[in-house]
């Protein structure tokens, strides 16, 4: 089975057509409409952190400096490469491959569940050194969206680990995907949505 990128379900969002040629959403079209109302709340978010920023320039760069960008970038590897094994899961169950889109997902649980960690013991330290939303505008925004972002990758969890029950009782196959790409796609969107999160709170000074 051929590899693809981690980025081939990004451009099949864009060019991807059905075969009576009109351009379709992968997965189900339902959740693309959660998908987007999630996406403008975190671009609000963003938003007005950047707005707040702007008039906190000094607090928030020294706020910064103590979070771990060690962390931060461990768990953006993390998820860039947990959405390489989700499209390659989702090339796998359209060639009919079903355990190996299994283990494909599987992995990219893993690798969620990684990030979960990770993130827990950064709340921890955060706990244990007395910071809470409270503490200052930018502890608010952190802790907020850090937070927010944690929950979608839980429930990326939990829609994975559905998906991976059904997928190796051969629940889905080479006619029958949409589910398969539907848990993909939200997948994506809570890497995508790191992305963009990772360099904003933890990087831009």
């Amino acid at each position: 089975m051929e590899a693809q990128s981690p980025f081939t379900t990004l451009i099949e969002i864009s060019n991807y057509q059905s075969t009576t040629g009109k351009k379709n959403l992968p997965g189900d079209f339902a959740l693309w409409i959660f998908i987007f109302a999630e996406m403008l709340v975190f671009g609000v978010l963003f938003v007005a952190y950047a707005f707040t920023r702007a008039y906190h320039v000094e607090l928030f760069n020294e706020s910064q400096l103590t979070l771990s960008r060690t962390s931060g970038a461990i768990n953006t590897l993390v998820l860039i490469t947990s959405s390489y094994f989700v499209v390659n899961g989702v090339s796998a169950i359209k060639q009919g491959l079903s355990k190996q889109c299994g283990y494909w997902l599987i992995g990219a649980f893993l690798l969620g569940g990684i990030f979960i960690i990770i993130k827990i013991l950064e709340f921890h330290a955060k706990y244990a050194a007395d910071i809470s939303m409270s503490t200052n505008a930018f502890y608010m925004f952190y802790l907020s969206l850090t937070f927010f972002h944690f929950m979608h990758v839980l429930m990326g969890m939990i829609i994975l680990a559905f998906i991976i029950f059904k997928v190796l009782n051969d629940g889905y196959s080479a006619k029958d995907y949409v589910g398969v790409e539907t848990g993909a796609s939200f997948w994506h969107m809570v890497d995508f949505l790191w992305i963009i999160l990772f360099p904003l709170v933890y990087i831009i000074r």
